[in-house]
């Protein structure tokens, strides 16, 4: 056990924020030279002139979203952890999403960092499941309603889109990357809710064959662990799965409304403009979840000018709202995880 605790903690280690801020900067570098005809004096003016009113809702709906993941994984755990358990908890797991080696994982590190709280290892796998299970069912089911219902082109005007070295038509990367979300939440509600034995048997036989054989014991223990997570989780009532589905719905619609008040205080967009927006987030989002690079450093800057450009009149402030929506949502955690996680550590472990 402790060799695994070292192994994660090395994967915290604040140093990695190193990788994700050179991305992000060497990017915006390239955007800032990328031979665009930018007036910076109406930029710094436009800066300057922004509404208060929607900078102060931007900062509003970033800190509602942070207490909705609070409530969320407090409200899954059954109050199992405190208000300042579950602060630790978030702002932990935001910074380790940003800086873990893929090899490593975000579900390994949420889950060590649950259990170091106080939550068995069994129920703190199930809880952090579960939550990606929500996320992921949120975005299959937000795509497929603003497709049905937004009677206006969600798409932006792209020929195509770049990412992991691949060169696709938009709509066809969000096809693979909404179609891919689909069915690894399917798997999951199917290993969680429905047959979990029958899950690890889908993973034991997809690594039978000799290209796969070398992950058949990574298969084993994750069937292993979905047992266990669903074990976990039986017996609850309607108002549980309710209530985490309403703040699922709550965070994400936070997350995404910060965008809408932040061109909003730049920009005079009116209403059909804010759903446009909102809705195109969804797209966004799920053509992201594509990207190779630690939180998307570097993919998202570029990403926002490309859905976002044609809402500014100024050349160059869609790229500086880019840098301040990249400050606050994801920067901002990578700064607030070199603050928490050393606290977090002599809580935790010199508490004994």
């Amino acid at each position: 056990m402790e060799l695994k605790n070292s192994k994660v903690l090395k994967s915290l280690n604040p140093r990695k924020i190193l990788i994700p801020v050179l991305i992000g900067v060497i990017v915006v570098v390239l955007l800032l030279f990328s031979g665009d005809d930018i007036n910076y004096e109406q930029v710094i003016s436009s800066l300057k002139n922004a509404n208060i009113f929607w900078v102060i809702a931007a900062f509003a709906v970033l800190l509602f979203r942070d207490l909705g993941y609070m409530y969320r994984i407090r409200h899954l755990t059954k109050k199992g952890l405190s208000w300042l358990s579950s602060f630790f908890v978030i702002f932990l797991w935001e910074f380790a999403s940003a800086v873990t080696p893929s090899v490593v994982g975000g579900t390994a590190i949420a889950v060590f960092i649950l259990n170091k709280e106080g939550i068995s290892f069994g129920k703190s796998l199930s809880y952090v499941i579960l939550t990606a299970a929500f996320d992921n069912l949120f975005f299959v089911i937000a795509s497929v309603l603003v497709l049905i219902f937004v009677p206006f082109e969600i798409f932006p005007n792209l020929e195509n889109f770049t990412s992991a070295g691949f060169n696709f038509p938009l709509k066809t990367a969000f096809a693979i990357s909404v179609s891919l979300i689909a069915v690894y939440t399917f798997l999951m509600i199917y290993g969680l809710f429905i047959k979990p034995k029958g899950f690890k048997w889908l993973l034991v036989k997809f690594t039978s064959n000799r290209i796969l054989k070398r992950f058949r014991n990574t298969a084993l223990q994750s069937g292993d662990d979905m047992i266990i997570a669903s074990e976990m989780i039986k017996g609850e009532n309607w108002k549980y799965w309710l209530k985490a589905s309403i703040s699922t719905v709550f965070i994400w619609s936070a997350r995404y409304l910060m965008v809408n008040c932040l061109i909003a205080a730049f920009t005079g967009i009116n209403l059909i403009d804010h759903l446009i927006i909102f809705s195109r987030q969804i797209i966004m989002w799920i053509v992201m979840l594509i990207s190779p690079t630690p939180g998307s450093a570097g993919a998202a800057e570029v990403t926002f000018r490309l859905f976002f450009g044609e809402f500014f009149q100024v050349a160059g402030l869609v790229l500086a709202v880019a840098i301040f929506w990249r400050i606050f949502t994801y920067y901002a955690y990578l700064l607030a995880g070199v603050l928490v996680l050393p606290r977090w550590m002599r809580r935790t472990f010199l508490k004994k």
